[in-house]
């Protein structure tokens, strides 16, 4: 590789670095954060008392690190207590050792950092992959470039969640498809380290996310075209050797899924995911493509709009009808880029395996919705099965105009597909359009201005600090230890503001045989009655009917609403009469 390219590869590492590690350790975990870290130790989300007042030291104590807590201990609390595969979390249990506690709690910053890490690995992964599908240097560096800014890419990698490794294995096996996809289309036999390459990194891929089950899936729609090519001219073509390498990858893979089966069996059934079922998605199909729209053009271009920090409507319709005019000039370029490259033979197979994953990926994400009733479509973290892929194809066809000059095939070519003919049109400013794009939209993703968000801990304290003037009790109710989660996150925001000290909180749990919370929630009346007033207490997420006026306490009405994915009502309770 000619040391500019080497050189410009090393300044998007380091562009990339900064957007994902500055602000790394400023928000408090969120709710899934808190698992992550919780489990990672070792720790239990079990231990924590239902039914009374616990101090913030208490709710904090499964963030404390443990010297006695070894991976058989992060194994165990995942089989008993989450959905979730153990690679990443080991992996985070073993880097966490790496970094000292701050005041005997674990850092958020440390537990962000692997993430955050494996992000930035992803920039030189997606420039090899890139490099590798289509034998551009160029390809390569805009694909880098893009990884790199990317406001989807930046927004996983600040989170302490397995996305950024999944990623990295993804990458890994559509660098083993794309060879096998070239190998069959040209009646070639793969070699047998590539079986086994491939295996080991779709049974690692499995056991770091089950969501990975979709890139295989994918993969399998994509040589779909290609069997009904070949069958068409040899219908014995399924018998031979090079397919029946393809075989084994398949059974390998598939033992890799199957080994999690009896736990995969578990999820649905599962307390934590029962929110991916209950937002009937047929119903409600409009908002369903709406998300997945957004969350397909946050991969490329973020604006601000972000509904949690009071940006004016105004800037949010501008940013949203920016966007739309940014996708409805650029897109039929884009195809007409690629388009381009299949003037070459290396590339035309690339984009085509490439192009039927996406469309494979896609196909499965409506069929998880629609048909399955599990709607991927709510969270934007789910789609990171097909982001490498998109990023791929973009950076391919925006090649397309950056070397116009230089091939005259292309010149060619682009005078045959290319609807923009104006003199005044210069191809390489769209390259410079896109990459800038992603770099304010990479900035914005990185101060939380977005619309790529999970739950803002930080702003709810921040309420809470703001209306509170005496000591503070914050009551929720309880399903699963998603909801202590969640709360984990406000006693981490909280225990650093100086006008709040010693904060209770309390769990209100269910009685899941009778489906009601009136049992605990007179336990919280009768516990109230004993806790020394003035008390300001707010009612976070809670979902019970509950008269605190015989408590003597009354609500503040300027202080409840949403914030933050928090339903909050603030009461003042006062001495008893």
């Amino acid at each position: 590789m000619p040391y500019q390219h080497f050189w410009l590869l090393l300044l998007w590492i380091a562009i990339g670095t900064c957007l994902r590690f500055v602000h790394l350790g400023t928000l408090p975990p969120w709710t899934d954060e808190s698992a992550t870290v919780v489990f990672s130790l070792g720790n239990s989300f079990y231990n924590t008392a239902l039914n009374q007042f616990i101090g913030l030291s208490t709710l904090l104590e499964p963030l404390q690190p443990s010297l006695d807590a070894g991976v058989r201990d992060v194994i165990d609390r995942l089989l008993t207590e989450s959905t979730h595969p153990p690679v990443y979390f080991v992996l985070t249990h073993l880097w966490l050792k790496l970094f000292p506690s701050e005041g005997g709690l674990v850092s958020i910053w440390a537990a962000r950092s692997l993430s955050a890490c494996l992000g930035v690995i992803s920039i030189p992964a997606i420039f090899y992959f890139a490099r590798f599908a289509f034998h551009s240097l160029i390809v390569a560096q805009i694909a880098a470039v893009m990884m790199a800014v990317s406001p989807f890419g930046i927004f996983l990698a600040q989170q302490a969640r397995h996305y950024t490794l999944i990623i990295l294995l993804i990458i890994g096996s559509l660098s083993c498809f794309i060879h096998a996809f070239r190998s069959i289309s040209r009646g070639e036999t793969l070699s047998p380290w590539l079986v086994y390459v491939w295996i080991s990194i779709n049974c690692l891929g499995v056991a770091t996310h089950y969501f990975f089950v979709l890139t295989l899936g994918a993969m399998a729609i994509a040589f779909l075209p290609l069997i009904w090519q070949q069958l068409r001219k040899d219908k014995t073509v399924l018998l031979k050797s090079h397919w029946r390498l393809i075989y084994i990858v398949a059974f390998g893979s598939l033992m890799g899924c199957l080994v999690w089966l009896p736990v995969l069996q578990t999820i649905q059934d599962s307390s934590p995911t029962d929110w991916v079922y209950e937002s009937k998605p047929t119903e409600k199909w409009p908002e369903t493509i709406g998300r997945f729209v957004l969350w397909l053009m946050s991969m490329v271009i973020l604006l601000p709009s972000s509904l949690y920090d009071d940006l004016p409507v105004g800037i949010i319709i501008v940013s949203g009808l920016l966007t739309l005019i940014f996708w409805l000039r650029n897109l039929p370029r884009l195809m007409s880029g690629l388009k381009l490259q299949q003037q070459d033979i290396d590339r035309r197979e690339a984009i085509a395996a490439l192009k039927g994953y996406l469309v494979g990926a896609i196909a499965l994400f409506f069929f998880f919705t629609y048909i399955l009733g599990m709607d991927l479509t709510l969270a934007a973290r789910f789609h990171f099965v097909y982001f490498p892929a998109i990023i791929t194809l973009i950076a391919a066809s925006l090649s397309s105009f950056w070397q116009e000059k230089n091939n005259p095939t292309l010149i060619e070519q682009k005078e045959k597909y290319s609807r923009f003919k104006s003199k005044n049109y210069y191809p390489k400013r769209m390259v410079i359009t896109f990459l800038s794009v992603g770099l304010l939209g990479g900035a914005i993703a990185n101060l939380n201005l977005g619309y790529l968000q999970n739950h803002r801990p930080d702003l709810m304290v921040s309420k809470i600090a703001e209306g509170t003037n005496a000591p503070v009790a914050v009551a929720t109710t309880y399903k699963h230890h998603g909801q202590t989660g969640r709360i984990i996150g406000l006693a981490w925001g909280l225990k650093d503001f100086p006008n709040i000290n010693s904060p209770q909180f309390f769990f209100v749990t269910k009685d899941f045989e009778k489906n009601s919370y009136a049992r605990s929630v007179q336990i919280l009346n009768q516990k109230l009655a004993t806790i020394d007033r003035p008390l300001d207490l707010w009612l976070v997420n809670f979902r019970a009917k509950i008269d605190l006026e015989t408590q003597n306490c009354f609500p503040d009405n300027k202080y409840r609403g949403t914030l933050g994915q928090y339903k909050y009502k603030l009461y003042r309770c006062q001495e008893m009469k």
